[in-house]
């Protein structure tokens, strides 16, 4: 499958980065009369369809939620499936993003994942790690309150080592520390499955994001929703503290 670049919506209006919270998979089975892991199953198929609409459209990193650090506390069963899914998909998929130019990584802690699906992880990453397309970045036993404690450990040992002053801490080069700080600004965030949260995603990224809820359960979430999602983003004016009025006199100025 090779993937190009049509897009429907002007480059410039589109979010350049995108998280997605992809909820509703357990309710669609339910729904659907069959077990939970069935809508796990059937939400790869959302997966692959966002990801080459994202590839098509120009947007240039997508990061998706797949699995929370609270998940674990799920049924025994179900994370189980889970992994098996993750390490099937991953072995499935891995080399289709690479023929489309998609860099593949994940973001969470993975010393909690068995070491055979470490190991496929990493070597996803090393396929991948040259490609300049589209990031994919997936979060699998992450959560936004671990990536920030994550990055003011990494800064406290550099300040206890000399490397760092304290008095140069703030918010920019907590960002440097942060997951994802190598891709552009998070501009949107999607949650489909009808809950209006972003259940510790992101945290830090998403401080100007603009949010898209939807109804939509995560299984039935294809390209056209995906599509509906970005043209709804392109209608907002993002203002960052200042006034509309400021926006659009510097859009004319620009102009």
């Amino acid at each position: 499958m090779t993937i190009s670049n049509n897009n429907n919506i002007e480059h410039a209006s589109l979010p350049q980065h995108v998280a997605i919270i992809m909820d509703g998979n357990g309710r669609w089975a339910q729904q659907q009369g069959k077990v939970r892991v069935a809508g796990h199953k059937a939400g790869v198929e959302s997966v692959r369809a966002c990801v080459t609409k994202a590839r098509k459209m120009g947007v240039k990193a997508l990061t998706l939620f797949a699995f929370s650090s609270e998940n674990w506390m799920r049924p025994k069963d179900e994370v189980s499936v889970l992994m098996d899914l993750f390490m099937f998909v991953l072995t499935r998929e891995v080399k289709r993003l690479h023929n489309n130019n998609i860099r593949f990584q994940l973001i969470g802690d993975k010393r909690r994942f068995s070491e055979k699906l470490q190991k496929k992880i990493v070597d996803a990453e090393q396929l991948t790690k040259n490609n300049d397309a589209m990031v994919l970045s997936i979060a699998a036993n992450y959560g936004g309150r671990w990536d920030i404690a994550k990055a003011t450990q990494k800064i406290a040992q550099h300040a206890l080592a000399g490397d760092i002053d304290v008095n140069d801490i703030d918010e920019h080069l907590l960002n440097q520390y942060i997951n994802l700080a190598d891709l552009p600004e998070l501009d949107m965030l999607i949650r489909t499955g009808g809950d209006y949260r972003i259940s510790n995603f992101l945290l830090w990224q998403a401080a100007y994001a603009e949010f898209y809820f939807t109804e939509t359960l995560w299984p039935d979430f294809k390209e056209q929703a995906f599509e509906t999602a970005l043209l709804s983003y392109s209608d907002r004016e993002r203002r960052f503290g200042k006034t509309g009025d400021q926006v659009k006199a510097e859009k004319t100025e620009k102009d």
